[in-house]
């Protein structure tokens, strides 16, 4: 690094050191700064990104790190434009926190600088689910809430998220407006850290018996869950917040015979028995899938450390177990919903589904069979909550869904919510095991009527500016010189959420989408085939997103029939990148 540029680094180094920080970080900062290292670059280089959800970073001392003062500045930004939005009345908002190291010290910080700000603070009394602070902001007429979380990042990390009155991730206007008062602050002094205790209310199991009370609302075959109750259920929290919720929430349902994993019960924010605590990853669920086929279970279900995402595993042909992807279990999760709902007559036209552009398009079809509408959304279950407070009280949501693993039902959380969908989910399976089939034939009927449908995704990561530019350069190309063909098949339709515009071109005809500006293109083919690209806006990667579809005429081609579906995603990757 120039030395200029490590000048000014140790420049913002001291300039902390003049602050009023505590000893510890005096002391963390002193060594960094005598050791004159990468460590004392990364942690002051630049400041800790306000992004459009809140901040996430790696845990120091730092302008560029999680602590008590980066989530100092944030809450006394968002307490700023709180109190700009909400004049003359008492404003409240709910704080909860995950498993993460440090969590209920940021938690608490945030819930001090609130309360010295003249807000009501409702502050949970242990770790919770991220979807029942939604649920509580909502429950307790909350203007705003915090959840301290970095979802499944490594250890290192962790995160603070903030959600509207809504009970929802914010989105625009406020996502901008809040970064603008947060960027305002530019020293220490300005965050009131000093509590109010009186304006601080500790919240907890009355909370938890609302919410659950209103999942069992959901459940749709109490007499199927009645005739399956003893069905094997494998559940895992991996060391976070689910720990305690979904065994209630399985409980609440019915089910009887869910077997834990001790081990990963421990609260524990380093995650001992895993390298990383994602349930999108086959390793977080090693445990469960051996304590799985060691007692026969019908069932693995296991949940990300703030519990909004949930991966689950199931039994194959060859009896198995299986890991679907998010695609998969949102089919299998949305179809049994759908089927249910016409089932007990509940359809009538005002019903709808939400997923977003990336996730199968199969989801769409299965909608249509049963006279319910599909929305598209941009990437982001803030989306989804977008369009369930808009059509709230005109239409009816019944369930929604992304690739990467998030799942909601009903109207009353609006995240992704992984505690519900442990308990939809365990019912959708014993409804298939109540026919005599399994979760995984269960699926396989639903490829026979509708398609055959497979994903993949891959990330290209390219560090640096250099990477940066390349990857700009992809989409350049990608957006001002489409290619006509894609694996010797034509381009029927091209999508551009930058420039709000869906060409068909077969038809010659070109119209507005409706959705929020965003970096993304879609590519679809004569054949079904779909392609999306899409940068990331925080980290140097670009993501693409290839869905394809065939047919199943039976359950024994599954295997075969997937390979192929697999070999022309290959060729299609060769042909585009």
């Amino acid at each position: 690094m120039q030395d200029e540029t490590l000048q000014q680094v140790k420049d913002k180094a001291r300039q902390w050191l003049s602050m009023e920080i505590d000893d510890e970080t005096r002391k963390e900062i002193d060594a960094m700064l005598k050791a004159e290292n990468d460590e004392l670059i990364d942690a002051f280089y630049k400041d800790l990104e306000f992004g459009t959800g809140g901040l996430r970073g790696v845990m120091g001392a730092g302008s560029n790190r999680m602590n008590i003062y980066t989530v100092g500045m944030a809450t006394q930004g968002l307490a700023n434009y709180l109190k700009k939005n909400f004049k003359d009345q008492q404003i409240s908002v709910a704080i909860a926190y995950d498993c993460r190291n440090n969590g209920e010290l940021f938690a608490k910080t945030t819930a001090d600088i609130f309360s010295a700000n003249d807000i009501k603070v409702y502050l949970f009394d242990a770790l919770r689910p991220t979807p029942e602070l939604s649920f509580a902001i909502r429950e307790l007429g909350c203007q705003s809430g915090v959840v301290v979380t970095a979802s499944h990042n490594p250890k290192e990390y962790n995160g603070y998220k903030v959600y509207w009155e809504d009970g929802a991730q914010i989105i625009e206007p406020h996502d901008k407006n809040i970064i603008n008062e947060v960027a305002s602050i530019s020293d220490i002094s300005e965050i009131k850290f000093d509590k109010n205790a009186e304006l601080i209310e500790i919240i907890g199991d009355e909370i938890d018996k609302k919410y659950i009370d209103r999942l069992k609302t959901l459940s749709l075959s109490p007499e199927i869950i009645e005739r399956n109750k003893n069905m094997k259920i494998v559940f895992t929290p991996i060391h976070g917040t689910a720990v305690k919720l979904v065994p209630m929430a399985l409980k609440a349902y019915g089910f009887e015979n869910v077997i834990n994993i001790p081990e990963q019960d421990v609260t524990d924010g380093n995650f001992p028995t895993v390298k990383s605590p994602n349930p999108e990853e086959p390793a977080a669920l090693e445990m469960a899938l051996n304590k799985a086929k060691e007692i026969d279970a019908d069932l693995v279900m296991a949940t990300d450390p703030d519990a909004d995402r949930v991966g689950i595993a199931v039994k194959n042909l060859k009896g198995e177990f299986e890991l679907l992807n998010g695609n998969q279990a949102a089919v299998l999760l949305i179809n049994y919903l759908l089927h249910k709902w016409k089932d007990n007559g509940k359809i009538d036209g005002k019903q709808y589904i939400v997923k977003t552009i990336v996730t199968t398009e199969l989801l769409p079809k299965i909608a249509a069979h049963y006279g319910v509408k599909c929305h598209n959304v941009l990437t982001g279950f803030k989306y989804i909550a977008d369009i369930i407070g808009r059509k709230e009280g005109e239409e009816t949501f019944i369930g929604g869904g992304e690739e990467s693993y998030g799942y909601l039902a009903g109207e009353f959380v609006r995240d992704k919510d992984a505690v519900m969908s442990c308990a939809l989910i365990a019912e959708a399976v014993a409804w298939a095991n109540d026919q005599g089939k399994s979760a995984f034939e269960m699926l396989f009927d639903i490829y026979m009527e509708y398609g055959l449908y497979y994903e993949n995704l891959i990330s290209i990561v390219k560090k640096g500016k250099a990477g940066a530019d390349e990857i700009q350069a992809m989409m350049d190309k990608l957006r001002n010189d489409p290619p006509k063909k894609i694996h010797r098949k034509e381009v029927t339709a091209v999508i551009d959420y930058m420039k709000d515009e869906y060409r068909d071109l077969t038809a010659g005809v070109t119209k507005n989408i409706g959705l929020p500006k965003s970096n993304v293109l879609q590519f679809f083919l004569e054949d079904g085939s779909k392609i999306s690209a899409r940068p990331s806006g925080t980290e140097p990667k670009i993501k693409f997103y290839f869905g394809v579809t065939g047919e199943l005429k039976s359950h024994r081609e599954y295997d075969e029939a997937i390979e192929e579906l697999k070999e022309k995603i290959e060729k299609i990757k060769a042909d585009i990148l």
